[in-house]
């Protein structure tokens, strides 16, 4: 019988009842660290992006996209507290002072940076 392309690419079979499957497997890929950006990226792609999702899981490259988007997401979130804290004068000397006040001006400025980290790199494609 004449080899298949996928034979002659170097691909096998396993002999399952009356039927060959072929023995894929998935490349391998190195498995960086994803954090809470990372898995909220990937489960919107599992959701709403599904095609892109498959796409990155196939190729054996979605460990490393979404270890990337976590990498960039965390620094711009950084960024923007530490902007936006300068910007309304939040300072230690107010912490000192009126830890309370502080804290929750704080939380305020952590949630407008998440906001915005979600709706510029987390919840697209």
């Amino acid at each position: 019988m004449a080899k298949t392309i996928f034979e002659k690419m170097g691909g096998t079979y396993t002999q399952v009842g009356d039927h060959l499957l072929p023995n894929l497997k998935l490349p391998e890929e190195e498995q960086p660290p994803i954090g809470v950006w990372g898995q909220r990226h990937r489960r919107y792609l599992k959701e709403h992006r599904r095609a892109t999702y498959a796409t990155l899981l196939t190729s054996g490259r979605l460990n490393s996209y979404l270890a990337d988007i976590d990498r960039q997401a965390e620094a711009m979130f950084l960024r923007l507290v530490k902007q936006l804290a300068e910007a309304e004068g939040i300072t230690e000397t107010l912490k000192a002072a009126d830890p309370m006040d502080w804290v929750g001006r704080m939380n305020s400025i952590r949630g407008r940076a998440m906001e915005i980290v979600n709706s510029e790199l987390i919840y697209t494609a």
